[in-house]
């Protein structure tokens, strides 16, 4: 395997966004709360808004896009606490390293961008997720939602990252 290489897309690559997305929805249907047939027939204006909005990062082996996570903040009323959120990793680079390699590049970004908090909701019934962002050093908060990819009852608990000094505290403002 080639080294993986994680970089922040420009504006003017929102077509390296758009299919890269529209791979991580078709291959993961499941994990998403959007669907490739909706996102399909978005016109290119919206992509090229869309990759506004939030920061795009995605992971490289050599010149195939192999990885995705969005970094952005969370909702107008909070200045401090980014999310990162739309992560995905091509199957057959699973257990590599890359999901690891984009969420680090997710918190560096974060970071820069002056944010004290980096918020990540996982599935409170995916083990190997919470395993995941908890190795990482994310914390599970008593955050919950009802999961908005799924028919079924399972909630999402929002897990938290602080960038600040004191690495004990935890937003309320988004829980």
């Amino acid at each position: 395997m080639t080294d993986i290489t994680v970089r922040a897309l420009g504006d003017e690559e929102w077509q390296v966004y758009r299919d890269v997305r529209l791979a991580a929805l078709k291959e993961s249907p499941d994990a998403f709360a959007a669907s490739a047939s909706h996102e399909e027939g978005f016109d290119d204006d919206l992509w090229q808004a869309r990759i506004k909005r939030s920061r795009r990062l995605v992971a490289e082996d050599g010149e195939r896009v192999v990885g995705v996570v969005s970094v952005g903040r969370v909702g107008e009323e909070s200045e401090k606490v980014s999310e990162l959120f739309g992560l995905w990793v091509n199957p057959e680079l699973r257990g590599k390293g890359v999901a690891w390699k984009l969420v680090d590049a997710g918190v560096r970004q974060a970071r820069d961008d002056n944010y004290n908090f980096v918020l990540y909701w996982v599935g409170t019934d995916n083990g190997r997720a919470v395993a995941f962002a908890s190795s990482y050093g994310f914390r599970p908060t008593d955050g919950r939602r009802p999961m908005q990819s799924s028919d079924d009852d399972e909630d999402e608990m929002a897990m938290v990252y602080p960038l600040g000094d004191d690495p004990g505290a935890v937003p309320s403002s988004v829980l």
